[in-house]
């Protein structure tokens, strides 16, 4: 029996390697530090990043979208949104820096699923941009165009914390929805990104806000970087209502390997206290700031604190590779293969026990081939459904702006 099993490893083991060599892997959701986009410090060499050039080499991840994230405080204001938009700029910056300078013979950036494709086959991995919270576009709505003229394909109207455009998952603290979804100027900003072809996500607005955009966008809409709420009661999953509602308007649920959303309820009420005390003392909450945007000595400070507390209150088991899977298999049965993707929210907060970096991206595809998925199934969901719905956003945009 034992050499049975570990013969079916290795038969899986080399299907998975001969599927994942084959198949173009995209992950929607990573986030980036401007800081690493220099040329003394860039992502052509290894980096204390989960993402770089020779991990997602040696990982065989071949697309990404970095994301253009800002964060907000309550200064919803002139010189509030001008300050966010000078941050929004300088992650856009930083990602064509990359493409157009620091390493233009190993990634290209994409602005359409064929150019996507057409990188891909000419063997460079591929960058693609996403924006996590349209708090920069201010009350500007030109912004979106700008955006889209940068490559941003798509963009979330809130993150953690209700705008001045949507309200945001985490109003389920106090349930508090101060937009009662999306505000007037937020349906005006999906109708401008409907006419520029930026897919509209909704993985960080609140349900309501969801719901909403699934009535009035005129393209399919995706969650870039969400779970199942049925397998891990988090505010940023999703429901079953809201996975039927995305196969509904044909759009996709980028499932996301982030440990606290696969596996919920796992910390002590006294380890939560103490994080949510760390995080405040760095800004990480709410906030203007993310990891990502803390300065080098910040970071190593976060860190060296963070074991400390690790120490005190030590973590629960991470989630794995295979507890990530079950939340695809779930959104699968429920929803079809053609409405599920695949994502990380690397350096971001993201990963599990098995996909850690992406360095680790082959793990994924060996899970799915266990499971009994198909080298087609496989492509769909690494990246064939997403490229999918960003083509069919950009037919709508056409339309919408009668040049088709």
């Amino acid at each position: 029996m034992l050499l049975l099993a570990l013969l079916l490893q290795t038969s899986d083991s080399a299907k998975a390697r001969a599927i994942h060599d084959r198949v173009m892997t995209l992950d929607t959701h990573v986030d980036i530090n401007p800081a690493n986009f220099t040329a003394a410090r860039n992502y052509s060499t290894r980096q204390g990043t989960q993402v770089d050039l020779p991990k997602m080499e040696a990982g065989g991840l071949d697309a990404v979208f970095f994301i253009v994230y800002v964060g907000q405080d309550e200064d919803l204001t002139p010189a509030g949104f001008a300050q966010a938009r000078a941050e929004a700029m300088t992650k856009f910056a930083a990602i064509h820096r990359l493409t157009d300078t620091i390493a233009s013979a190993r990634i290209g950036l994409a602005t359409t699923a064929d150019q996507a494709r057409q990188i891909y086959a000419s063997g460079r991995k591929v960058a693609l941009i996403g924006v996590e919270n349209a708090y920069p576009v201010g009350t500007d709505i030109s912004a979106v165009r700008t955006f889209a003229d940068l490559g941003a394909r798509y963009m979330s109207l809130a993150h953690n914390g209700h705008n001045h455009l949507s309200d945001s998952n985490t109003g389920e603290r106090d349930n508090t929805w101060p937009n009662g979804g999306i505000s007037p100027l937020g349906k005006d900003v999906i109708r401008e990104m409907n006419r520029w072809g930026i897919m509209v996500d909704i993985s960080h607005p609140s349900k309501q806000s969801m719901m909403q955009a699934l009535a009035l966008s005129q393209a399919p809409i995706i969650a870039s970087h969400s779970a199942v709420r049925a397998l891990c009661n988090h505010s940023r999953n999703l429901d079953d209502e809201q996975l039927l509602g995305l196969k509904k308007n044909g759009g996709v649920a980028q499932i996301v390997a982030f440990s606290a959303y696969v596996k919920c309820g796992q910390d002590s009420p006294e380890r939560q206290q103490a994080l949510t005390a760390l995080r405040e003392r760095y800004g990480l909450g709410q906030g203007r700031g993310g990891f990502q945007q803390l300065t080098d000595s910040a970071r190593a400070a976060f860190q060296h604190d963070m074991l400390d507390l690790n120490r005190q209150y030590p973590p629960p088991p991470r989630a794995t590779v295979a507890d990530f899977v079950n939340h695809i298999d779930y959104a699968v049965k429920l929803i079809g293969i053609d409405h599920v993707g695949i994502s990380s929210d690397f350096d971001g907060g993201g990963g599990v026990e098995g996909w850690s970096n992406a360095e680790e991206t082959f793990n994924v595809t060996l899970e799915l081939v266990r499971r009994g998925y198909t080298e087609e199934q496989i492509s769909r969901m690494w990246s064939g459904n997403l490229l999918r719905v960003m083509a069919e956003n950009e037919k709508v945009a056409k339309r919408l702006r009668g040049t088709t």
